[in-house]
């Protein structure tokens, strides 16, 4: 450890010492600093209480500074990380880690690709190995370790790395002690003659997790007091391996990817906190996993049309056994769902079951002429042995522009959620909505516009299936909604917003509590100048779950001030 920061010292002290030089074009330093800060405000009624910031620490925030340079032929990079009194990374806790938590250095020689610290990068889709950053799910599984990467030629790329896998929970930015191998090849072959209209993109991966011994002594007691002594072993290490091409074909593009996991002791909970395959208690299996993905594209004159099909079976791939949400993910299960950003159609979204399911997802977008875009989405999601719902989607938007003066978009979505499996609630079925939703822009000239978005969720109940039980009582999360933003910008520098949501026709999510009718409104401001952005904003916001790409993680309801900050440089 000693040694390990005398080289990230130093490593600073260089890109510092050098940074004059970029001036006179002999290198180049850049970098970014992204910061927030979150003033709490205590509101019983919502539920933004009962946290350490709301009874005493009253403030919280977040940092990230990147500086990165080249020169020499080398690229290196530091990223300091900062948490002070934060809920990010625990939503009902406070956390307070600082430190670095990110370095790296690259550098090519000839066709080899050479680079140490921490890394991101990818095989294939993402199913079998995936290290990367999602800031506002709080996601940092970079791979600290080495990376060789070698060109056969501009089409055929070899490339392996090892380490370990960063940990992003306090009390310090530290690593998972389970080693982690990959290797992949990766190429591109087309056809020969000038005019010929096809592409091939083959490639396939390995991935090897190898657990380390105090872990597994750990866990093979925890293993004997559940299971009985001497019933189930784990084993040190889990292989996983992918195969997968896209052809592309005049205006088609298929892609399809094929993984297969080896057998590991995975821990399968009673059937009231999680869609398993319906034991009737807690229990361990020793099972392979399995995964098919595909996707089918079209696009030309117009219009476009994408169809995606995914079949998940205990194709759990972490860390270790013991990570839980959102933790020590190795691979990436691609999200079949449409990625919505309307507030209340972005409400409830379907988190990927490693488990198991079965996904169907359609998009259709169609050009009718140069003012009007329509667009058609659906998706589906069920269990694997009984068909059972969990989640389906309909949605359909029509976008209308006149010339450059004022553009519509309006269309309604439909959903099926289901609410014991998504929000881990038990005995609380499916529940429906249906959300029409308008937005308009007007500019008023080049520097002034005006947009306005307006929504209204609508939501009733229905029994989950025989899998999931029956029920009494209304279980329609919190109710009906009605949403309202409007926002003015003066460019370049402006933008002016205030919005509300409002629970019209309120169901109280505790039974021992009355349902009351609340507002949750947002007052704001943003102010740009040149790569610098700044806003204020005051926020209500009432707890739920937010998903980018099909990973989930709980927000509790917030009460209080934001103030955020964004530079380049």
């Amino acid at each position: 450890m000693k040694y390990s920061k005398i080289f990230l010292y130093a490593l600073f002290f260089l890109i510092i010492c050098q940074t004059g030089y970029a001036q006179d074009g002999k290198g180049r330093f850049s970098g970014n600093l992204a910061s927030n800060v979150n003033f709490f405000m205590r509101d019983i009624a919502i539920g933004a209480s009962d946290q350490p910031q709301y009874d005493y620490q009253f403030v919280g925030a977040e940092s990230f500074l990147n500086l990165n340079y080249s020169n020499w032929g080398f690229d290196v990079g530091l990223r300091f990380d900062l948490y002070n009194n934060s809920n990010a990374l625990n939503p009902r806790g406070s956390d307070n880690v600082q430190g670095i938590g990110r370095w790296f250095i690259k550098k090519k020689i000839q066709n080899l690709h050479i680079s140490a610290g921490h890394l991101y990068d990818q095989i294939g889709s993402g199913i079998l190995f995936r290290s990367y950053e999602e800031r506002p799910l709080a996601i940092d599984n970079s791979l600290f370790g080495i990376r060789l990467k070698y060109n056969f030629s501009e089409d055929w790329v070899l490339k392996g790395m090892f380490g370990k896998q960063r940990v992003l929970l306090p009390p310090a930015i530290s690593l998972y002690q389970p080693m982690i191998k990959a290797l992949s090849l990766d190429g591109f072959y087309t056809g020969k003659k000038e005019d010929s209209n096809w592409s091939i993109a083959p490639g396939i991966g390995i991935v090897n997790r190898t657990l380390d011994d105090d872990y597994m002594t750990t866990w093979n007691s925890d293993i004997s007091s559940t299971a009985g002594k001497g019933t189930i072993k784990s084993r040190y290490n889990t292989v996983a391996f992918s195969a997968y091409n896209t052809l592309s074909l005049g205006n088609f593009s298929w892609y399809i990817e094929g993984a297969y996991k080896t057998a590991e002791t995975i821990f399968m909970p009673p059937p009231d906190t999680t869609i398993v395959i319906s034991p009737n208690v807690a229990k361990f299996i020793i099972d392979p996993g399995h995964i098919f993905y595909t996707t089918l594209s079209y696009a030309a004159k117009g219009l476009g049309a994408t169809l995606e099909y995914k079949r998940t079976e205990n194709f759990r791939l972490r860390v270790n056994h013991d990570v839980e949400l959102n933790s020590g993910m190795i691979g990436f299960l691609p999200p079949m769902t449409r990625v919505n950003t309307y507030r209340l159609t972005a409400r409830y979204n379907a988190a990927t079951q490693e488990l198991g399911e079965q996904a169907f997802q359609a998009d259709i977008s169609y050009k009718v002429n140069k003012k009007l875009l329509l667009n058609v989405n659906f998706s589906n999601i069920t269990t694997l042995e009984d068909k059972e719902l969990l989640y389906r989607e309909i949605y359909a938007e029509a976008t209308y522009k006149y010339k450059r003066k004022w553009q519509l978009i309006s269309g309604v979505q439909m959903q099926n959620y289901n609410e014991e499996v998504y929000l881990v609630k038990p005995e609380k079925g499916i529940i429906q909505t249906i959300t029409p939703f308008a937005e308009f822009l007007y500019k008023f000239d080049r520097k002034k516009s005006l947009r306005v978005e307006a929504q209204y969720m609508n939501t009733t109940s229905q029994w989950a299936g025989k899998r999931f039980g029956q029920y009494e009582g209304d279980n329609r999360d919190y109710g009906d909604w009605v949403f309202f933003l409007a926002e003015v910008g003066l460019a370049p520098h402006w933008i002016f917003e205030i919005s509300d949501m409002y629970n019209i026709d309120p169901v109280s999510p505790n039974p021992d509590k009355e349902a009351k009718a609340l507002h949750y409104p947002t007052l704001g401001v943003v102010y740009t100048h040149k790569s610098n952005r700044f806003s204020l904003r005051y926020v209500k916001q009432v707890e739920g779950v937010v998903c980018t790409g099909g990973i989930c993680r709980l927000e509790p309801a917030f009460s209080g001030v934001k103030f955020t900050v964004n530079s380049t440089f």
